[in-house]
């Protein structure tokens, strides 16, 4: 289990109804290490301002994780985590290891729009 501040998704039906009741949705699929926690924490804070988009959380090992493992964006990524940008269930970016703050903001911005 993840410890963050993120709401998690632990299984198939959770991830269906963020996607479908959600038109901007962003999956970050990691564990607890170095690489991911810097971004669970960006993800945490841009949160409130980016209140148009659905910020979650993903376990890497668990059995629902392999839905965005096995995205064709995802095909190459080597580095945890995993972030999986989603409009109207579509991907729109997907980024892997660990990203900066502008870094985030950048994808955010261009695909979702900046906050208002």
């Amino acid at each position: 289990m993840l410890t963050t501040r993120l709401k998690h998704l632990e299984n198939q039906s959770e991830m269906k109804e963020v996607l479908e009741k959600n038109e901007n949705v962003v999956i970050c699929c990691g564990r607890m290490g170095p690489m991911c926690i810097p971004v669970y924490f960006e993800m945490e804070s841009l949160q409130s301002q980016y209140t148009h988009v659905a910020f979650r959380d993903m376990d890497f090992d668990i059995p629902v994780a392999t839905f965005i493992k096995n995205l064709p964006e995802c095909a190459n990524f080597m580095g945890l985590p995993f972030t999986v940008y989603f409009k109207k269930e579509k991907v729109v970016a997907a980024t892997t290891s660990i990203q900066t703050r502008d870094q985030i903001v950048e994808i955010l911005d261009r695909e979702f729009g900046k906050p208002v």
